[in-house]
């Protein structure tokens, strides 16, 4: 049986408070959250109910299956005319479920975290393909998935075997660090998201743009992290960057939208947090400083290149290729955080894709969520939002989607031939569409391992070797 909240426990609106900082006093009731929501129409309690039982300090909303139906994309955050982090809340409530012994609504996304989580602490980084057969085998449903698994062990998506890593007590000072920037390629970047690690690397260094891999670097955490322990979700990204300071390196980059998430708020906040702190100096040895600044791929390139150094090394352009650019959610929100421009709109990778050649597409779910860990624990749901950007990209004319993140990519990528669609459509991340501007050909972009074929579509084009 679930916990009964005694009468007088600690209200929820102090324990979230206490948690994260955040007065739910605040929300007037405005429904922006709710109206943005992706996942709305799929919850028991809408986004805004949820801050209305805590201000009237209802605990039956730890019962709620919208707090663990939330997929963080921080829609809800990014409206806020108060600017309250209800994406936050909704991850302080799965805590104080915990806390009080509340059952989880959905225990599939609780089951995902705890394990998620055991994984990272065995093995520094979270071999995929072994925590996927080992949550199907928790979830009772040993084959699920079989047919997406083999779809991508075929493309050398997924390694059999996985890695150990520990985050080192002694580092040495790399020479020259200004002119290098830290690469946080995360745990996808050397498994299902291989190709965006590879094409990711060789466009950079196309652009003179020196990329150092971390000796040792751990996983931030993910989702699971900051949903389970905030304390935990700091220490786990600030690790790297502990180790990234003692390089005397001053920013670090990643290509995965979620790693640079959890890296950006590491930077923005975890110093405040005393506890991760310590935590940190335990394990590395090391009093972090917080002298790292944290950038998303995308801005690093811009940033450390810029468009007119991109525009002189493109040899063969995309002319002709009509692509839409899919930022996803955590590339620019929130904007608090990632001081994002245009959070709702952005236009970077747009630039970037104009700059090699191709024509952008205007479209209405850019920055929409694609389900993201999702697919894996409520996998008809997450279908069902990354259908959605899909269609929407082929209907305004798109004849390819860029994106920049592996689990973005994944989703719309490799659950394609689950959509249902009347038509495939090639996902490739930027950066394969830089290999091919660049005159690296279908080998130097690898193309043969996304899961719906590119090359049909980029041999019209003409853009092939």
């Amino acid at each position: 049986m679930d916990a009964v909240v005694e009468p007088t426990a600690e209200p929820l609106s102090s324990r979230v408070l206490d948690r994260i900082g955040e007065n739910i006093f605040r929300c007037f009731q405005c429904l922006k959250c709710s109206a943005g929501c992706p996942l709305a129409d799929e919850f028991d309690l809408m986004p805004n109910q949820v801050m209305r039982s805590l201000q009237l300090g209802d605990a039956e909303v730890l019962k709620s299956r919208a707090i663990w139906l939330c997929s963080s994309c921080y829609t809800c955050a990014t409206r806020c005319p108060q600017g309250i982090d209800v994406t936050g809340v909704m991850d302080a409530l799965r805590m104080e479920a915990h806390a009080r012994g509340v059952t989880a609504a959905i225990p599939e996304i609780d089951r995902f975290n705890m394990l998620f989580l055991r994984f990272v602490d065995r093995f520094g980084r979270l071999p995929e393909l072994l925590f996927l057969l080992a949550y199907n085998l928790l979830r009772g449903q040993p084959l699920r998935d079989m047919a997406l698994g083999w779809r991508m062990i075929k493309r050398g998506k997924l390694k059999l075997l996985p890695r150990f890593a520990h985050t080192p007590k002694t580092v040495e000072a790399v020479e020259q660090p200004r002119d290098k920037v830290a690469y946080f390629p995360g745990c996808a970047a050397h498994s299902s998201a291989i190709e965006y690690d590879l094409t990711a690397r060789t466009s950079a260094a196309a652009l003179d743009i020196e990329l150092i891999e971390p000796p040792g670097w751990t996983c931030c955490g993910a989702g699971a992290a900051h949903a389970s322990d905030r304390t935990m979700a700091h220490e786990m990204p600030m690790r790297t960057m502990a180790t990234i300071e003692r390089m005397g390196i001053d920013t670090v980059t990643s290509p995965c939208s979620n790693c640079f998430a959890r890296l950006k708020v590491a930077e923005h906040s975890a110093v405040n947090d005393a506890g991760a702190l310590q935590r940190v100096k335990t394990v590395t040895g090391h009093t972090y400083r917080g002298s790292v600044k944290v950038q998303h791929l995308l801005d690093t390139l811009l940033d450390r290149a810029g468009l007119e150094s991109i525009a002189r090394r493109v040899r063969r352009p995309l002319a002709g290729l009509r692509v839409a650019c899919y930022y996803g959610c955590l590339i620019t929100r929130p904007s608090q955080v990632t001081g994002a421009d245009n959070p709702e709109y952005p236009v970077k990778m747009d630039n970037l894709l104009r700059t090699l050649g191709a024509e952008t597409v205007d479209w209405s779910y850019k920055t929409d969520c694609c389900g993201a860990s999702l697919s894996v624990t409520q996998t008809p749901l997450s279908l069902k939002m990354s259908r959605r950007v899909v269609v929407d990209a082929q209907g305004c004319g798109a004849e390819a989607v860029a994106t920049m993140c592996p689990m973005c990519h994944l989703n719309l990528d490799a659950r394609q031939p689950e959509m249902e669609l009347e038509a495939p459509i090639p996902i490739l991340q930027a950066t394969q569409f830089m290999s091919l501007a660049f005159g690296f050909g279908a080998k130097g972009a690898r193309l043969g391992q996304n899961i719906v074929d590119p090359r049909p579509l980029l041999g019209l084009k003409d853009l092939l070797d």
